[in-house]
């Protein structure tokens, strides 16, 4: 009789709940409108030539397409401005000192999810109640670059706005070498969500098939599933981001 590897062995499961409602609200709410601001930015920076018979005081699509994009800029800096406000109210693993790199066990858990996850050097997952801490420091950086967006959007938006907001901006103009060379720089952040887009996408799948604990799924209704006595013994695996939360 052939014995089933320690990997096959059913496991009793306990759901966690980790993604508070207004996470969940706040992810797809971002994803929506980085989404809108991604394809709108671009429309804007090379817009396409469309021909038309008609009036050209009839064809107004490229101020329509202008319009969605400062439109969204706002609801995106709202939803931004909420998250933050939530990592300081929110559960354990939205508080903002998760995103902090600021203990030596967290660049620990950096290298260790490297080697899984990008080196391919170690095959044996590291599981995470909420998430580990290569994904706390990249969304870290993302906010540094959600900053960078909307302040350089904002003061290139000033020019064009009696409001008050936008021209709480209009220092980074002179500091990028005005307007064009600051909207150089806006295109170019722009990638840097195309880029995360396509890897977290990817990771989230490679995660959910690997480890099995409804990390896609939980992104949808906040539950995780994870095995009620820990990770299993000799799979090199371990828990990582703070302690289990309430139990269904």
């Amino acid at each position: 009789m052939n014995t089933p590897a320690p990997s096959s062995r059913p496991h009793t499961f306990q759901r966690i709940y980790v993604w508070e409602l207004p996470v969940r609200f706040y992810h797809w709410l971002n994803a929506l409108c980085i989404l809108v601001l991604t394809v709108t930015g671009f429309l804007i920076a090379n817009p396409p030539a469309i021909n038309t018979a008609g009036e050209a005081s009839f064809s107004y699509w490229f101020g329509w397409t202008r319009f969605i994009h400062f439109a969204t800029a706002y609801v995106f800096v709202f939803n931004f401005a909420f998250r933050i406000y939530w990592g300081f109210v929110g559960n354990q693993y939205a508080d903002w000192k998760n995103f902090l790199p600021l203990r030596l066990a967290q660049f620990r858990e950096v290298r260790s999810v490297l080697r899984v996850d990008i080196l391919q050097s170690l095959n044996r997952p590291l599981a995470a109640v909420g998430h580990n801490a290569l994904a706390y420091l990249t969304y870290f950086v993302m906010f540094l670059v959600f900053l960078f967006q909307v302040a350089s959007g904002f003061a290139m938006y000033a020019n064009m706005s009696d409001a008050w907001f936008p021209h709480l901006f209009t220092w980074m103009l002179p500091l990028f070498g005005g307007d064009a060379g600051l909207r150089h720089w806006h295109h170019l952040a722009t990638w840097f969500f195309v880029i995360f887009t396509v890897i977290h996408v990817y990771l989230v799948f490679y995660h959910d098939y690997v480890e099995g604990h409804g990390v896609l799924s939980s992104m949808a209704g906040g539950w995780k599933f994870l095995p009620k006595d820990g990770p299993g013994k000799g799979d090199g695996r371990s828990w990582f981001s703070g302690k289990p939360g309430p139990k269904a």
